[in-house]
């Protein structure tokens, strides 16, 4: 006898009410609870604190679990031992329920494994002090790289590179040294560098008396078998070895030097394979991200093992931490067979993964209902909105619109200032098909940046969370935003 299904009451405001039904509406029959909906004495449901929830809310008999708005403040445990039943917050927009209930009914992906090493390099390294050095190496490691390698200057041995190795690996650094001059090499490695970039048949000699690792790499790159001598020299010496084709600039034969990734792979399928993805990312001016993500994706299903990135130029000055995350993504998709979407969107920064607009009616019922003076801003296709008890403000020109709303409502200079900073983030995220959310910063997946929280009358969050416990949950003043 199959178990009864669980009761879910959904905690909700006036205002998102016909919402929530709607939504759960569709939600009957795909999971298996029961949901009830409690409506509280609050137009707005993103105001709720926990404190005052506690005060107002009455649980009907045989409820398994309660549901709250994703705004709520508060300790919830405090509702559960008073309650003695499980609380939890829902998704922020409540339209995000169906996502929810299914990532609730799966397990969490853990994305802690991966099989490709990071080496960033840091160019022109000698020509950097000691601090700025280590400043860089930090914050390449802090980003997952595993390995620093040490970029120097063509035809110009340095004395600083092996002291400044050192320092390196003292702080607890894998160093590789990338320079063909003789003695700038040996003593990076009798400083400490684990590996060399690179050997040809031009320095295997010398390379062969290093107790080292050394980056292989062809003499003529359309003649992958000019390898071999050098692999045999080195293999004979006891040197480990690693093997990189050289990947080529898009417009430089880039899709003939992937193919020789591949065949790399096929005539020496023991040996691990090296990729220096720079020449694409550095020299393809578009944001890295996506271009390393393809990158990466071919290193994962050719089994290329290390790789190495750079950030000189400015649209690939995350490269590192991109890798990172995609060498994880796709080490988990390739592993448990799926393609790399609904996983993890952390690497959608332009767009969102998912963008919800309230349509035209919604927005009339809403302006219908409103009785304060407090201004809801709305990013609809259709341009932006703005309402409050005086009217329903609409235009695709932020500057109109407020001067449209100015001649219905006295503002404080503070409180248009507020108003007009709420209309850039909602027409930003209108051009670029991002989620517009009111008081809350636009995301940018993992470049995103907290914003501040701050006590201002017109944000309401805090100030007006407060007034509306201390009023019974209809505000009073400021600026309530979003209902949930």
């Amino acid at each position: 006898m199959s178990s009864p299904p669980s009761r879910i009451l959904f905690v909700t405001g006036k205002l998102a009410e016909p919402a929530l039904r709607q939504t759960l509406a569709e939600l009957s029959g795909q999971d298996d609870f029961e949901a009830e909906i409690v409506v509280l004495g609050i137009s707005v449901a993103a105001l709720m604190h926990v404190r005052w929830i506690s005060r107002k809310l009455e649980l009907p008999e045989g409820i398994d679990r309660v549901i709250l708005p994703g705004w709520c403040q508060g300790d919830i445990s405090q509702l559960e031992q008073q309650y003695g039943v499980p609380f939890e917050r829902g998704p922020k927009d409540l339209r995000d329920l169906p996502r929810f209930f299914s990532r609730k009914s799966r397990e969490p992906v853990q994305l802690d494994r991966y099989d490709i090493e990071i080496l960033a390099e840091i160019n022109h390294a000698p020509l950097l002090g000691d601090a700025e050095l280590m400043a860089i190496a930090e914050r390449y490691r802090g980003a997952g790289a595993d390995r620093i390698d040490y970029g120097c200057i063509a035809g110009e041995g340095s004395a600083v590179s092996a002291r400044h190795v050192k320092l390196l690996v003292d702080n607890g650094f894998s160093v590789s040294i990338d320079s063909f001059d003789r003695s700038e090499v040996e003593q990076s490695v009798a400083a400490g560098a684990s590996l060399v970039l690179s050997g040809n048949s031009s320095n295997v000699d010398w390379l062969a008396e290093l107790d080292v690792e050394v980056v292989v790499i062809p003499d003529d790159f359309d003649r992958l078998e000019t390898m071999q001598p050098v692999i045999d020299k080195l293999q004979q010496a006891g040197n480990a070895i690693r093997l990189d084709p050289i990947l080529e600039p898009i417009g430089f034969r880039f899709f003939n030097s992937l193919q020789r990734y591949a065949e790399t792979r096929r005539l020496w399928p023991g040996l691990p394979v090296m990729m220096g993805i720079g020449n694409v990312t550095e020299l393809s001016e578009v944001d890295s991200a996506g271009v390393n993500f393809l990158l990466i994706a071919i290193c994962q299903e050719l089994g290329v093992t290390s790789i190495l990135t750079t950030e000189v130029i400015n649209w690939a000055r995350t490269s590192v931490q991109e890798i990172d995350f995609c060498r994880r993504l796709l080490k988990y998709a390739l592993a448990e067979k799926q393609i790399p979407k609904h996983i993890d969107s952390r690497l959608v920064r332009l767009r969102d993964p998912y963008v919800h607009q309230q349509g035209e009616a919604e927005l009339a019922e809403m302006a219908a209902q409103l009785r304060d003076p407090n201004f809801r801003v709305f990013s609809e296709p259709d341009g932006l909105h703005l309402m409050n008890r005086t009217g329903h403000f609409r235009g695709e020109d932020p500057f109109e619109l407020m001067a449209e709303a100015l001649q219905k409502n006295e503002l404080s200079a503070s409180h248009a200032f507020y108003l007009g900073y709420e209309l850039a983030h909602a027409e930003t995220a209108r051009q670029l098909g991002k989620q517009y959310v009111q008081d809350e910063a636009l995301n940018w997946g993992d470049l995103s940046r907290e914003r501040k929280k701050r006590k201002d009358r017109h944000a309401f969050r805090e100030a007006d969370a407060a007034n509306a416990e201390a009023n019974d949950g209809e505000t009073k003043s400021g600026n309530a935003g979003d209902a949930e």
